[in-house]
């Protein structure tokens, strides 16, 4: 039995820990892309962004989130593709994988602060914890994030991007992505346990991360 879930588009707001990180192509593992889309290369690399997300109240859902997702590119131009989604919420599972082909899996979820000794006051990293729950063999690997905020933008950034995906009936989806939320330009650093879904990532420095607090997102087509 399917989960009911909420039609696209879907509005969400929270706070958002996102990070961009470079991997070696001869360590990336074998994620399926759709037709056409090819991966972004560095050199190389390829470019990698996860994202840590605590959606809150007062959007369509509210859940958390750790979604990873591979930078491409098709005719078009630069895109991403999601390629691993954890949440801990049966309808954006159900939703994400019906309407987009984002592959969500089940998950358990711990946010919280983790200061350091050097830290200022409101400076304080924060630190999440990953249970990946594998359907019917108990909890798989965990996966552990720590961001740590550095340097305040002014304003509420605005960004537009576009998810391309491949979907078990449509072949192909293009979900189309618009936020904007308070942002600042931080540090990140990712474990991960050998031989899980994000082993690629462990131990790994961000190239780039960044919060953006207080954002709202739209997922989907009007």
């Amino acid at each position: 039995m399917v989960e009911p879930f909420p039609p696209e588009p879907w509005h969400l707001r929270g706070d958002m820990f996102a990070a961009l990180w470079r991997v070696p192509w001869r360590e990336m593992p074998g994620w399926r892309l759709p037709a056409g889309v090819r991966p972004l290369r560095l050199g190389g690399s390829c470019l990698v962004v996860t994202f840590w997300v605590d959606y809150r109240p007062g959007g369509t859902l509210a859940y958390r989130e750790l979604l990873v997702a591979l930078a491409v590119r098709d005719r078009r131009g630069p895109a991403a593709c999601a390629v691993e989604a954890w949440v801990d919420d049966a309808r954006s599972r159900a939703g994400g994988r019906t309407l987009w082909g984002i592959p969500k899996e089940l998950g358990s979820f711990a946010f919280g602060p983790a200061p350091l000794p050097s830290a200022r006051p409101g400076r304080a990293p924060v630190r999440t914890r990953v249970v990946v729950e594998r359907g019917g063999e108990g909890f798989g690997p965990v996966v552990t994030g720590l961001h740590r905020d550095l340097l305040p933008l002014p304003g509420r950034l605005p960004v537009r991007g576009r998810l391309l995906q491949p979907h078990p009936v449509h072949g192909r989806c293009e979900v189309p992505l618009r936020l904007s939320g308070r942002t600042r330009l931080g540090r990140a650093r990712m474990t991960a346990e050998p031989g899980g879904p994000l082993s690629c990532l462990d131990g790994r420095s961000a190239l780039l991360a960044a919060s953006i607090r207080d954002f709202r997102m739209t997922v989907g087509r009007a």
